[in-house]
């Protein structure tokens, strides 16, 4: 299980992306830009077992605002939107406007459509992606990728009802290590964000739920091998959530 990888970055890519396919009950492929979505759901084609979304990633929103309307639209055919969200740190400050602006335009939409699961980036930003969450009752169901933010502002996100998506790079800092003690054991799902998320000088691959759940024993205090029931056990609640079948893993 992959709940956030951008497969169709990776080098060799086709291959990458088969060998996912064949490896994992499930693999969720989220996109950068609407037009990165229709160019990898062209290349990469359909598979039972790996989901390729729409989003629109904060850290190109300044580059993509255009492809708004373009994003909105193919939201009505998926089940689930991602890469969206906003970035806060400060490199991405300059275009904060512009990623409040598509971000809510993201987040009322899910909403009109009944609710869609949301793959969400919120670096520096968690207190105002759940204040967009909260205008929006309704909007569906949010995945907080890879999440950095204080204890306070993971607080407020479990009251909100949020889940975590997590992998091994997350452990390479002190602050994510401590952070995932602390992450709800019942909604917690493994990802990869692989190429980009890197262990030991390495991207991390999709099939990396086994090296995610020792890793989570470890802040958890549990045996590994509960930690991958467990994670098990949150994903397919989750795909039952985002409509997919139960039992995949």
């Amino acid at each position: 299980m992959d709940f956030h990888c951008h497969l169709d970055l990776y080098p060799n890519a086709r291959a990458i992306h088969a060998e996912a396919a064949s490896r994992n009950a499930f693999t969720w492929l989220v996109t950068t830009s609407p037009k990165a979505f229709i160019a990898t759901s062209r290349v990469l084609g359909t598979s039972s077992t790996v989901l390729i979304t729409p989003g629109l990633h904060p850290e190109i929103a300044h580059e993509r605002s255009g492809e708004l309307d373009l994003l909105l639209s193919q939201f009505e055919s998926a089940p689930a939107v991602g890469e969206v969200g906003l970035d806060g740190s400060p490199r991405f400050r300059h275009s904060y406007a512009v990623q409040c602006h598509i971000f809510g335009a993201v987040v009322e939409r899910c909403r009109e459509l009944g609710g869609r699961t949301l793959s969400i980036h919120s670096r520096r930003a968690v207190k105002d992606v759940l204040t967009e969450l909260g205008r929006n009752p309704g909007f569906g169901t949010a995945v907080l990728h890879w999440f950095t933010g204080s204890t306070t502002e993971l607080k407020a996100a479990i009251d909100l009802g949020c889940w975590f998506s997590i992998g091994p790079a997350a452990f390479n800092s002190a602050h994510g290590k401590s952070l995932a003690k602390s992450l709800p054991k019942d909604r917690v799902v493994p990802e990869s964000d692989g190429p980009f998320a890197r262990v030991d000088g390495k991207p991390v691959m999709p099939w990396s739920l086994a090296k995610t759940a020792h890793l989570l024993a470890g802040a958890w205090e549990v045996s590994p091998s509960e930690a991958i029931i467990l994670l098990e056990i949150n994903s397919n609640r989750l795909l039952q959530v985002m409509g997919f079948p139960s039992e995949l893993t």
